[in-house]
């Protein structure tokens, strides 16, 4: 799991990002299970501090819904 925050292009604000990796065979590279995207893409946050937050909150919910969504019932 990788959330990080950067600095949004023509201004001072921050822009929260998610991206999930599962490992691989090989170890110098990891499987992409979701492409790094905006969270909450209409909310500009002020710090990075915010915006780390915010994907961190975000990066949990998606692996919470993708276990789920996986989940073997017997």
């Amino acid at each position: 799991m990788n959330y990080t925050a950067e600095r949004l292009r023509g201004c001072k604000l921050w822009g929260a990002y998610v991206a999930i990796y599962a490992p691989s065979p090989n170890p110098m590279h990891r499987v992409n299970l979701v492409k790094k995207r905006r969270v909450s893409a209409d909310h500009q946050f002020t710090t990075e501090a915010e915006a780390v937050a915010e994907a961190g909150e975000a990066a949990v919910k998606l692996v919470e819904r993708r276990q789920r969504r996986y989940v073997f019932h017997p």
